[in-house]
């Protein structure tokens, strides 16, 4: 799939050749990115977590009334290590605490969740599948021998593997479902962590249970709180609406398993948001709907996905041929999409992914960027990314048959500033007569009635309103604040009060000082890749060493936890590389950069931002650094000290 400009901008054709220059798309971008400007940012959105009104849209679907939660630690009682967080990070975490020795009935994992699978579990709706391959984003497949199904695996799929690892591993009898974490707070007296847990059973009497923990995890997920637009209106809609993350199965018909929605069949249905979500859902709900209203704010990058079935053939003589195949796989994936000055000769998985090397802009690259030559590499990102975008705009052009309808389907900015989407039945959607594009010209809509929705003066009549309006911004609240945990450190220091001064520091983007046996994995101050199972796994296996070396070198009860000197250098480090994310400046509002707020920073708080940004040489670089740094055995930067068990 590679062309002449996959890697160098010079190959790039000129303005005659490839339309308009460089000056003249770039004022295209500034123009769209204008429209989505708004002075509320963020606060556009309501947390449904924060609020009483709107917490009910959050209930799982999935879990039955009655159903009982499983309690493997009594009330009172201790277990040495506790994850907040049942999604592949914190099934990961648990797997490599386990391979490095560690027994799993000293483990105890906690979610609000019915089951694993994190955001597997949450989101089901129709038409749910990952874009990234499914051969590289499925951890663990040397180890359990599966063979995936498809190139790119549905989320049902998905949710049954995350369940094969969970009975390889033993992980379900440790599992606390339908509860949260609502404190965790440093004891100095005992070196523990004094933990309080919400028990919400689905239909029955919410409880509270204290226990004490050696080591807390937080695997809250990068996008894990579904979030709703804060309309006026949104209460007086006297029809049915819902989330895409709490999808209702019951009013539209079907299952995940078998998604015939004929509960929809002479509805009129409106779909808020054109993102990822969108992009698969809407095929889906058009094939049922007798009218399909599609509200769009600022549309999708709809690249080729061209999925296919798994060749067994293929599967064992080629691609799962050999001891440490995914590794491998993974790591020729990233040579391509950071966008490597040399490249391995054959791109293994070859998709639209790999064929983006511009979206380094975002995740880094290990091409030397300085602030002689910081506008050379802006520059040439932008030169890169144009070819590819240009393609993408003319591919909606020639699938979509209304001229009209094709201009505003067409995206304006950078590969980078959001996630690129690939999809080869959303486009042809939009030449059904029963699709309804509705452009809101980057506004998005004006309010909510008791029959519909309104997008400048036009009322349109529903039965339906579903909420595709993705979720919280990464770069919000703490690892621990994303699952509503209130964590008090030594001397009574608050993790969240520290965070939102911009002040957590930490050591490979896993730990943070005043916080001792604590661990995330990221993604501040650690790598990022389009492949976050890929990332998951690195850094598990990395807090898995930490948290084990050094209860070898406790001989026994341990506590560990990051200098401040150390965490001091390494957030040094990550603020040196924040430069080869210049390009980011400028783009589009989204949940990237927090609805454009990131960019009307003041100068005093960019020093803050660089040290909270992510390693800037891409994700092999952080992983040798990493690699190195074990191989050293000194734990440099922690402090390590034996503490009498309680």
């Amino acid at each position: 799939m590679h062309d002449a400009t996959d890697g160098d901008p010079a190959s790039v054709p000129s303005q005659d050749q490839n339309g308009p220059a460089v000056p003249d798309f770039m004022q295209k971008y500034g123009e769209e990115r204008a429209k989505r400007l708004r002075d509320d940012g963020i606060n556009q959105y309501i947390n449904p977590l924060q609020s009483d009104k709107w917490r009910h849209i959050l209930e799982d679907p999935a879990v039955k009334a009655g159903t009982p939660v499983n309690r493997p630690v009594r009330n009172g009682g201790h277990s040495k290590v506790v994850i907040f967080g049942c999604g592949f990070g914190g099934i990961l975490m648990a797997v490599h605490l386990i391979q490095a020795g560690m027994p799993v009935d000293d483990i105890l994992m906690v979610d609000k969740a019915g089951g694993f699978g994190g955001t597997w579990w949450w989101n089901r709706y129709p038409g749910l599948m990952c874009d990234v391959e499914s051969y590289i984003y499925l951890p663990l497949l040397e180890e359990t021998g599966y063979m995936p199904k498809r190139k790119y695996s549905s989320g049902l799929e998905i949710r049954e593997y995350v369940d094969k690892i969970v009975e390889r591993y033993g992980l379900l009898p440790r599992a606390m479902f339908q509860s949260s974490g609502k404190s965790a707070k440093w004891n100095d007296k005992t070196n523990e962590w004094d933990l309080q847990i919400l028990e919400q059973p689905k239909g029955g009497a919410k409880t509270t249970i204290s226990i004490k923990a050696d080591f807390v995890m937080f695997a809250s997920g990068v996008l894990n709180n579904a979030h709703l637009p804060a309309l006026p209106g949104m209460d007086d809609f006297k029809g049915h609406m819902f989330h895409t993350a709490r999808w209702d199965y019951n009013y539209t018909g079907g299952t995940q398993e078998k998604p015939e929605l004929t509960g929809l069949e002479g509805k009129r249905v409106a779909f808020i948001g054109t993102g990822a979500t969108g992009v698969q859902a809407v095929p889906e709900l058009a094939r049922y709907a007798k009218d399909l209203y599609v509200f769009q704010r600022t549309p999708s990058s709809i690249d080729v996905r061209d999925n296919k079935d798994t060749d067994p053939v293929e599967w064992n003589e080629q691609i799962a041929a050999e001891k440490g195949w995914q590794k491998v796989r993974n790591d020729n994936f990233n040579a391509f999409v950071n966008n490597v000055p040399s490249k391995p000769e054959k791109d293994l998985v070859n998709d639209g992914w790999t064929n983006a090397p511009s979206y380094s802009a975002l995740i880094g690259t290990p091409k030397k960027v300085t602030m002689e030559n910081v506008a050379d590499h802006v520059q040439n990102l932008h030169a890169l990314d144009y070819a590819r975008t240009e393609k993408i705009r003319q591919r909606t052009e020639q699938i979509v048959k209304d001229p009209a309808t094709a201009k505003m389907l067409q995206a304006w900015y950078p590969t980078w500033c959001k996630r690129p989407c690939f999809h080869d039945e959303y486009l042809p959607t939009f030449n059904k007569s029963n699709v309804h594009l509705v452009d809101t010209d980057g506004k998005g809509v004006d309010k909510i009635t008791t029959k519909g929705i309104v997008v400048q003066g036009t009322e349109y009549e529903v039965d339906l309103i579903i909420l595709g309006t993705g979720f919280v911004s990464p770069s919000l609240k703490s690892a621990a604040g994303k699952a509503d945990i209130a964590v008090t450190g030594r001397d009574g220091i608050s993790l969240e009060e520290r965070n939102d001064q911009g002040q957590v520091m930490t050591i490979h983007g896993i730990a943070t000082p005043d916080f001792p046996n604590m661990f995330w994995p990221g993604p501040l101050q650690a790598a990022a890749t389009a492949n976050q199972s890929f990332t998951l796994d690195i850094m598990s296996a990395h807090i898995a060493y930490v948290v084990t070396q050094g209860i070898k070198r406790a001989s026994g009860k341990a506590v560990i936890e990051p200098s401040n000197e150390g965490a001091e250098a390494w957030s040094n480090l990550i603020m040196s590389q924040a430069i080869t994310f210049a390009a980011m400046q400028g783009c589009t509002p989204g949940y990237m950069n927090r609805e454009g707020e990131a960019d009307k920073i003041p100068p005093e708080a960019m020093m803050i931002a660089a040290r909270n940004s992510v390693w800037g040489h891409g994700i092999k670089s952080f992983q040798d650094h990493i690699e190195a740094w074990r191989a050293k055995g000194d734990m440099e930067g922690f402090q390590v000290t034996a503490a009498a068990a309680a």
